[in-house]
């Protein structure tokens, strides 16, 4: 298994112009160094933070402003629209009923980006 995600975890997106913080409420009642995420923690703005600007034309506001800059590439403030959950997570850890997401998961945005785990928020599993 991949190192396991946890609160404060880096994210980045493929469209996004900063990396954002991982949000993982401590609702699975599990802990890494700090409370572990699962593959259902993507709700937008709860446990996906703003990546600074979207740069994906996919997005209407993006669209918008660079038709309105003459065709000039305009990014707008990003607003995650995660398409489902974070894939494919851990095949053998169960945390709520739900995959655990560790390191190697990816969450797809409406707009188009690819979403990934920068920094786990830990850096080795503790055994026992």
């Amino acid at each position: 298994m991949a190192v396991q995600v946890c609160a404060g975890a880096t994210t980045m997106c493929s469209f996004g112009m900063a990396p954002a913080t991982l949000m993982v409420l401590p609702v699975h009642q599990a802990m890494a160094t700090l409370p572990a995420a699962n593959i259902s923690d993507c709700a937008p703005v709860l446990n996906v933070l703003p990546f600074g600007a979207c740069s994906s034309l996919a997005n209407p506001a993006v669209a918008a402003a660079t038709a309105a800059a003459l065709g000039v590439l305009t990014p707008m403030p990003c607003v995650p629209v995660p398409a489902g959950t974070w894939v494919p997570g851990s095949v053998t850890v169960m945390l709520k009923g739900m995959p655990a997401l560790d390191s190697a998961a990816k969450l797809m945005c409406a707009w188009g980006g690819v979403i990934q785990i920068l920094n786990p928020g830990q850096t080795k599993v503790i055994d026992g």
